[in-house]
């Protein structure tokens, strides 16, 4: 199955050396059973055609949806024209696919979400699996929220932190996420020492990493989703 990475952004300092990119945290994150091609939206690359590739998968960024660059506009005009390819968004995925499609998106005055999260499954979905928990507890890095609700979307997952964590679209195939299902408890601890000066109570949140995490079981649900 081909999947299309839109990339929009990369680990800060060494961290793509140490890690790898944001495309082969997905790559490992899905599986075999996709093609991958990777499009660097920083730089210009869009897909020429919306119905090439049977997915879209946007991933995080350092950037805002608010900021100025010249690769953010095409990129929500993208997304709009995508409307009949399925699409998941991760961070700034779900950030830019909200504003795309009628949310809004600021700096959040609670200050940065890092470390491992915890959030309220308040709907069950087709391509989630059989499993009742109530909750899920995935990595999180991000000062960014929504903070409108895009129009044809129903609230997936969410916390008091975070209240709209999660949507699936109803008039497209789309799902977005605000955490990382990609993130290793690694690299998550690795990025927030990169980050130590700016995140609120760094050594917690690199603490709370070595907690269990659901990481696989939401990495089924966007599996799921985009082989549908």
């Amino acid at each position: 199955m081909k999947l299309a990475i839109l990339e929009t952004g990369h680990p800060p300092g060494d961290l793509e050396e140490k890690f790898g990119d944001y495309p082969d945290m997905f790559a490992a994150m899905l599986g075999p059973e996709f093609e991958f091609e990777t499009f660097n939206v920083t730089a210009g690359e869009l897909p020429g055609d919306a119905s090439a590739h049977h997915a879209y998968l946007i991933t995080g960024s350092p950037a805002g949806v608010y900021d100025p660059y010249p690769w953010i506009e095409p990129l929500q005009a993208f997304i709009r024209s995508a409307k009949d390819s399925r699409m998941a968004g991760v961070c700034f995925g779900h950030q830019i696919m909200s504003e795309a499609l009628g949310g809004h998106v600021e700096k959040s005055e609670k200050g940065w979400g890092a470390g491992l999260h915890r959030y309220e499954v308040v709907r069950r979905t087709p391509w989630m699996d059989g499993d009742a928990a109530p909750d899920i507890a995935i990595p999180a890095s991000h000062q960014d929220q929504v903070i409108v609700q895009p129009p044809n979307t129903e609230i997936v997952a969410a916390s008091d932190f975070t209240p709209y964590a999660a949507l699936a679209w109803t008039d497209r195939p789309a799902i977005s996420f605000q955490f990382h299902p990609e993130f290793s408890p690694a690299f998550a601890k690795a990025l927030i020492t990169e980050r130590y000066d700016r995140v609120s109570e760094p050594d917690a949140a690199i603490a709370s990493l070595d907690a269990p995490n659901d990481s696989a079981r939401v990495g089924s649900w966007i599996r799921r989703f985009l082989k549908a």
